[in-house]
C-alpha cells in the first residue's frame, strides 16, 4: 500500500488499516529493553521498510522531511513530520532500485546511490505524491555488489562524497576503482579520489569546528573473534591512505598482503572500535537538546557482528573527542541484542532540528527517536 502525504493530512486508501497495523507493530518492539543514560528516552518514530541511511530535507517551524534509503527492499521513502516533530506520514518515492542505501539532500533535490549509479530526484518535496523521474548524475561507478552499497553525503565543500568498497573480504583491488572514498561535483563532474585504503565505509560526517572528514570503516573477516577492530578514521585532507589491504587498525599486518608494505606507511585510526561490530552510520551531534558534554561528539550506529562466535554490536555508541583527538569510546544505547538473539540492528543516526536523535533499524523496519528530558 502506498501512502500519499499532503502537508498535515494523510490521504490514501486503507488509512485506518495502516494506522492500526502501525500501532500493533509498535507494541511488538520491546523498547523498554533499550538502556540509555539517565534522562534520555526512546520512542518509535516511524515504521520504514529496511531503513538504512537517513537524510534531512527542508524543514521550518511547520515541519519537514526525512528521506530514508534501504538495502534489500530496493526502496526510498520520505517521512513527513510536523511542527512537534511527530510523524504525519510515510511516502514511498522510489522502488525497484539496486541497493539504494545512500540518500543525500541538496537544494531541493534528493540524491540516491544505486551501486554503479547516483540518481537525482529534483524538486522532490513538492512532488512526494507524484515523484519525478530520476536524473542520472553518474553511471560510471563499479557495479560490484560485494560492498557495493554506498552511504553518500555532501561535504562542506559542496561536493558529493561516495565510498567504493573492496569487492571482496580481502584482496588487492585496482586502487583506481575500489577501496576508497570519492568525491564529485553535484552534476557528477570532477570525480576524484579523496581517501585510499578504505575497505568498506558506510558512514561519515564532518567535524563542525574544523569541517574535516571522519568516517567509519569495517574491518576484514576470518581472522577470529577479536581481530581486527572496526575503525573510526579522521581524514583532514585529501590523499591519505588508511591501510587496506596491507594493514588493519594501524598495527596489524594482513596475513596475506602485509608483507608488501609496512603499517608505518599508513594512517592509523583515530579510534579502534569493537571487532566485527559493523560500524555503519555516524554523525556529529550538532543539537542543543542533549547536555553540553554530548555536543560535537560522535554517535555511531553499530549494526552488529556476524563473523564472530559471540555476537557484539547491535547498539549506538559514543566517541568523545577533545579537539580532534578521540579520548573515549562507550555505549550510548543498547538492548537490541538480548543474549545471542537480536531483535533490532541500528544502521544510521541523524540529528533532528530540535536536537533529538533518530536511529534507523533495518532489521526491525523502524526509526526510533531518542530525546533528553532532564
Amino acid at each position: 500500500m502506498r501512502a500519499v502525504t499532503l502537508r498535515g493530512i494523510t490521504v490514501f486508501p486503507g488509512f485506518l488499516f495502516a494506522l492500526i497495523s502501525m500501532i500493533a507493530a509498535a507494541s511488538e518492539l520491546p523498547l523498554e529493553r533499550i538502556k540509555l543514560p539517565q534522562g534520555f528516552t526512546i520512542e518509535l518514530w516511524a515504521r520504514v521498510d529496511n531503513a538504512r541511511q537517513m537524510a534531512l530535507g527542508q524543514h521550518d517551524g511547520h515541519g519537514g522531511t526525512v528521506f530514508v534509503g534501504s538495502m534489500r527492499a530496493g526502496k526510498v521513502h520520505a517521512v513527513s513530520f510536523g511542527a512537534n516533530f511527530k510523524v504525519q506520514g510515510v511516502t514511498l518515492i522510489a522502488s525497484g532500485l539496486q541497493l539504494p542505501v545512500g540518500v543525500a539532500y541538496r537544494e531541493g533535490s534528493l540524491y540516491v546511490s544505486a551501486v554503479s549509479r547516483i540518481l537525482r530526484y529534483d524538486d522532490i518535496e513538492r512532488r512526494l505524491d507524484h515523484p519525478p523521474a530520476p536524473v542520472l548524475v553518474t553511471g560510471s561507478l563499479p557495479g560490484d555488489t560485494h560492498h557495493g552499497w554506498k552511504f553518500i553525503a555532501f561535504g562542506p565543500d559542496g561536493k558529493l562524497y561516495v565510498p567504493v568498497g573492496a569487492p571482496c573480504n580481502i584482496c588487492d583491488p585496482d586502487p583506481l576503482r575500489h577501496a576508497h572514498i570519492l568525491r564529485m561535483n553535484p552534476d557528477g563532474s570532477g570525480l576524484e579520489v579523496y581517501a585510499r585504503g578504505v575497505r568498506n565505509s558506510v558512514g561519515f560526517d564532518w567535524q563542525p569546528q574544523t569541517s574535516e572528514l571522519w568516517f567509519t570503516d569495517n574491518g576484514r573477516d576470518m581472522l577470529g573473534d577479536d581481530l581486527p577492530p572496526d575503525e573510526l578514521n579522521h581524514a583532514p585532507r585529501a590523499g591519505m591512505h588508511f591501510g587496506y589491504p596491507y594493514c588493519h587498525a594501524g598495527d596489524l599486518p594482513d596475513p596475506d598482503f602485509g608483507a608488501r608494505r609496512k603499517c608505518a606507511e599508513f594512517t592509523a585510526p583515530a579510534q579502534k572500535l569493537g571487532p566485527h561490530v559493523a560500524a555503519l552510520g555516524m554523525r556529529f551531534y550538532t543539537g542543543t537538546m542533549f547536555p553540553p558534554e554530548y555536543r560535537n561528539q560522535i554517535f555511531i550506529a553499530e549494526h552488529g557482528s556476524w563473523n564472530r562466535s559471540k555476537k557484539i554490536g547491535y547498539r549506538v555508541t559514543l566517541v568523545r573527542l577533545q579537539g580532534s583527538k578521540a579520548v573515549a569510546y562507550e555505549p550510548f544505547a543498547s538492548g537490541w541484542l538480548q543474549g545471542e538473539t537480536a531483535w533490532g540492528r541500528p544502521a544510521d543516526v541523524l540529528v533532528l532540528p530540535d536536537g533529538s536523535l533518530l536511529v534507523a533499524d533495518d532489521y526491525a523496519g523502524a526509526i526510533y527517536r531518542i530525546s533528553y528530558r532532564g
